[in-house]
């Protein structure tokens, strides 16, 4: 169990490299996803690659501590926790396929997606020839999807939390300051 423990950080970060650098290019040039999908894309007003970095580096933590965690202390529940981890990442997978699907347009997280969709099954199924799928297991399969589930929806709150301090004018420490010279 333990060779595939660290693949779950690994291919999370492979997949949301591509998120940093394609959403802030992809949203500043289809303003018409503003209007479309109001309801969606209310959450992506002011997208800075900052915030959504802030975002990425935290579910790294998660990810990585998770993975760390069990190859480190090696258990039944922190490996059901794992697992349910690498669910809910590959569910995401399927969200931002089924997402380009919709729109009809690339979207910078597909091809990542695919890539990425494919390798999280394998490991899966690879990882789970080491359970014995009982109560206990599915419980922390469970309570794992429902942290990724829980630390999602927080992330995105912190992302519009700092994409609103980045673009606020009034804010003073969003100035740059140039060493030398006194800035207002």
């Amino acid at each position: 169990m333990k060779q595939y423990l660290l693949f779950l950080p690994l291919i999370f970060i492979f997949h949301d490299m591509e998120e940093i650098l394609g959403f802030g290019w992809f949203f500043r040039n289809n303003p018409w996803l503003y209007k479309r999908f109001p309801r969606i894309m209310k959450h992506y007003i002011g997208f800075t690659e900052f915030g959504m970095a802030i975002g990425v580096y935290e579910e790294l933590l998660v990810f990585g501590g998770i993975s760390l965690l069990a190859y480190c202390f090696p258990n039944t529940l922190l490996y059901s926790i794992w697992f349910g981890f690498f669910m809910a990442l590959a569910l995401h997978f399927v969200v931002h396929i089924g997402h380009t699907l919709y729109i009809r347009k690339y979207i910078p997280c597909f091809i990542t997606s695919v890539i990425s969709l494919p390798a999280s099954i394998y490991i899966m199924i690879k990882a789970s020839y080491f359970y014995i799928f009982d109560l206990f297991t599915l419980l922390g399969i469970i309570l794992g999807i429902v942290i990724q589930i829980l630390n999602f929806m927080m992330l995105h709150m912190v992302m519009h939390k700092v994409n609103e301090k980045i673009n606020d004018p009034e804010d003073n420490y969003n100035k740059v300051l140039i060493p030398g010279r006194i800035s207002e």
